[in-house]
């Protein structure tokens, strides 16, 4: 996990490889390399840390943001060579050996971007916005959203499933809807001490991730562990799982 203020907390075998030193924009998201042997830290004003054998790649070009604009979530490339940035405006920022598929920064959202994923071909990619619209570019498969439904929070984060022909979008109350893909399973019906605000893929199924640390698995893996009984002082936003 990764707090806003760039510290990183292992569980199971996932290596510790060092905290982010951040400067006045916060951590957003943190992805692991392809090999499981290293991360990559991204903070809201794109600038990205990398870890153990994470790729140390060019800066991306943040000329072109709109104000208020800020980047919300990392998805590596399959050879760890390269990544997109994405932002709260559906802005696709290709860099190394990522390829463009397009974006939404030309076209108004009903809410802002939260998350993205990349095919597992890495010729493609969907994002997420907070009113559970999906947005599908290259050779990701649109199965559905939430867009123009109503919501009882908004969408954090998007799971593609296991066979890659369906996924799942969790809410911040721990609301998870299905779209071609089994439901494993939410958090709606309990009453949480801190909102989810992250998805990842795991096992057969998910692994939500709460600001105060909590985790809770939906999936045919063990549970390694959480900050839920002892939070941070900062808030944790995101989540990213080893190869297991």
């Amino acid at each position: 996990m990764v707090g806003s203020d760039g510290a990183v907390y292992a569980f199971g075998g996932a290596a510790y490889l060092g905290n982010a030193a951040l400067g006045a924009a916060p951590a957003v998201d943190i992805e692991a390399t392809p090999s499981g042997n290293g991360y990559w830290i991204l903070d809201s004003a794109g600038k990205v840390y990398p870890f153990g054998d994470a790729a140390h790649l060019a800066a991306a070009d943040t000329s072109h943001l709109a104000a208020g604009e800020s980047f919300t979530s990392l998805s590596a490339t399959p050879t760890g060579n390269g990544y997109w940035l994405f932002t709260t405006r559906g802005r696709a920022l290709p860099v190394g050996d990522a390829t463009f598929h397009g974006d939404m920064s030309a076209v108004p959202l009903n809410g802002p971007v939260f998350d993205s994923i990349p095919t597992p071909s890495g010729n493609g990619y969907y994002m997420v916005a907070s009113d559970g619209g999906i947005f599908s570019f290259g050779d990701a498969v649109f199965y559905g959203s939430m867009g123009g439904k109503p919501l009882n929070a908004p969408v954090q984060s998007l799971v593609p499933d296991p066979d890659c022909k369906g996924y799942w979008l969790v809410a911040s109350d721990g609301g998870v809807f299905s779209f071609e893909a089994v439901f494993r399973g939410s958090m709606a019906s309990v009453k949480l001490n801190k909102p989810v605000n992250g998805m990842v893929p795991f096992g057969n199924g998910y692994l939500m991730v709460a600001a105060d640390g909590g985790i809770f698995n939906f999936s045919n893996l063990p549970f390694f562990g959480s900050l839920g009984n002892n939070p941070p002082k900062n808030p944790i936003v995101a989540v990213t799982v080893l190869d297991v």
